[in-house]
């Protein structure tokens, strides 16, 4: 802290002279007796010790006064806490906050930020908090579009994010599937799910948010049997019980006659019975009052939602941002709110087949497409992009297509840290390789240094289904692999 008031002293100690010396001795002239009167340790992930003082940390955080309050101090008067996963230098900061009030963020990158207001929050400090929220708002907002996942399940452990949870809900109503159909739905926090079950403006038909609660409700339980035949009413009495905070926001009043038969009555016995009777009533005589208050309509923002005929079960639309950003050769990525293209599915290996002759079948004559490779065993998502026709009416021998914009890729996922992107096509004379309909052994090819091969029909079967070399682009991975399952979509520019 002394040497942060003194911006011309050098970065090295070694370097310091007398007069170096001397001027941080004149700034911390206030602080130097304190430090031998320290009474608390506090140790966090890195073992890295800090000195306080009791008085001053109860002061300004209550998660400090409570863990005071409780912890016996050792022979030397010394209170030892051992505080949250934080860095030290997050801690750092935060005690530097707690004793001298500011903090300098002029140059902090938005996740650093993010860790520093999460520490905040947990440390209870509620002006840096508020503080760090709105920073990040006002200033990161591209940051929060790019990251939403992250953002979004963290600011639900507790209810202390109230802007950011607006900032979020808004991206939400107008995008449901960046929550809904992602592959952690399922652990999504109720408070959260609540939140957005109760804005008016949620852009989604009401009886697909119906199936979306009893997905989410019966993942909380998993001994409920798997064939809703064989539920008793304690199974049911125990989806009820789970989902007590969910029901009362569905707007059942303004579900069509034939979903109400198909997708509430399996369930009715989660409902109380008064609704349901309503509801039956509401069915045949809509004009009759009822018991039940009706909620009102959800209200469409727009004409109509934008289109996205398929959902992926591989990438997320942070991996759709991404990959548009690459097709535009964008040096900084697209927001999620700002993504100017369309990825219309055409293929899914799990639904229309493994078989290479499959891929040459579905996606012959489709121009500007990104076929994308879920790895098996690993977190691994590889996948190319094409913006030419691929053509399976091609001789015996198959052909080259020529291009300098095609390019393949690794994307960030699970444990795999960062995307990685391999633009350069070293021979833009092999940039894609067209195989024939009677050679169906092979699917896409990208310069045979990622390509998809089995020679069984099977994709999923080989041990060696997708390969990758390093001949015609720059490396993206090595070796060979196997795939679960594999997507393919064509990029479609989106009208204005």
């Amino acid at each position: 802290m002394g040497i942060a008031q003194n911006s011309t002293l050098p970065a090295d100690s070694k370097e310091w002279s007398k007069e170096n010396f001397e001027a941080l001795k004149i700034t911390l002239q206030q602080c130097l007796p304190l430090i031998h009167e320290y009474n608390v340790i506090i140790k966090v992930k890195n073992e890295k010790s800090f000195i306080a003082h009791s008085n001053v940390l109860k002061c300004r955080s209550p998660y400090f006064r409570k863990e005071l309050k409780n912890i016996t101090p050792n022979e030397n008067n010394i209170k030892i806490i051992t505080g949250p996963n934080i860095s030290d230098e997050i801690l750092d900061i935060i005690l530097e906050y707690i004793y001298g009030g500011i903090v300098d963020l002029k140059n902090a990158e938005a996740k650093f930020m993010f860790d520093l207001m999460l520490a905040a929050n947990e440390f209870e400090i509620e002006e840096l908090t508020k503080k760090l929220e709105n920073l990040l708002i006002e200033t990161k907002s591209s940051w929060l579009k790019s990251h939403f996942s992250l953002v979004y399940r963290s600011i639900f452990s507790g209810n202390d994010f109230k802007d950011l949870e607006k900032f979020c809900n808004d991206i939400v109503t107008k995008y449901p599937n960046l929550v809904f159909d992602a592959e952690d739905f399922n652990s999504l926090h109720e408070s959260a799910l609540v939140s957005l079950l109760e804005r008016d403006d949620l852009q989604l038909e009401e009886v697909v948010i119906w199936k979306y609660i009893i997905k989410w409700g019966i993942a909380q339980n998993f001994t409920l049997p798997v064939d809703l035949k064989e539920w008793t009413n304690e199974n049911f009495t125990t989806l009820k019980t789970t989902l007590q905070q969910c029901l009362p926001l569905i707007r059942y009043f303004h579900i069509s006659s034939v979903d109400v038969l198909k997708k509430i009555k399996p369930y009715k016995k989660i409902l109380d019975k008064q609704l349901w009777d309503d509801l039956k009533q509401h069915l045949m005589a809509p004009d009759e009052p009822v018991e039940s208050i009706i909620l009102p309509p959800r209200t469409i923002l727009v004409p109509e939602l934008p289109t996205r005929t398929a959902l992926s079960t591989i990438i997320t639309y942070e991996h759709v941002a991404e990959i548009s950003s690459w097709i535009d050769c964008k040096s900084s990525t697209y927001s999620l709110t700002n993504i100017p293209y369309e990825f219309q599915l055409i293929l899914r290996g799990s639904v229309n087949g493994f078989a290479p002759q499959t891929f040459w079948d579905k996606c012959h004559g489709h121009a500007s497409t990104v076929v994308i490779m879920k790895i098996k065993g690993t977190d691994e998502i590889l996948g190319g992009y094409n913006p030419l026709a691929w053509d399976a009416n091609t001789s015996a021998d198959g052909r080259w297509g020529k291009t300098d914009d095609s390019f393949i890729f690794s994307l960030k996922n699970g444990n795999i840290q960062n995307s990685i992107l391999s633009r350069g096509v070293k021979i833009r004379d092999h940039a894609i390789y067209n195989y024939p309909k009677a050679y169906n052994t092979h699917g896409p090819n990208f310069g045979n240094d990622l390509y998809m091969y089995s020679p069984s029909s099977n994709f999923t079967v080989e041990n060696n289904s997708v390969r990758s070399n390093t001949s015609y682009y720059e490396r993206i991975t090595a070796g060979n692999c196997s795939i679960v399952d594999y997507e393919v979509f064509k990029v479609i520019k989106k009208t204005s």
